[in-house]
């Protein structure tokens, strides 16, 4: 299977994570303590993608939901 993202990337990550273990990681304007692994994962991804390295786009609200309701959709036709 192929990687989702660089291994610099994957390195970008590795390190927030490192930083949010430590209690150092903090997040956007706030500067609010961050203390969520998945939140720690974004902004390593975050910092990612303004270096420019290889990282899939973010994936936004509305196409899940668009994705969500059509499956339903297709779901229900079949009874």
């Amino acid at each position: 299977m192929a990687r989702k993202y660089s291994r610099k990337a994957s390195r970008d990550v590795e390190r927030a994570m490192k930083k949010r273990k430590a209690g150092t990681l903090r997040s956007g304007r706030s500067k609010k303590k961050v203390k969520s692994r998945k939140q720690a994962i974004a902004i390593g991804l975050s910092e990612a993608r303004a270096k420019g390295k290889k990282v899939p786009k973010k994936s936004s609200k509305k196409t899940a939901k668009k994705r969500k309701t059509a499956k339903k959709r297709k779901s229900s036709k079949k009874k």
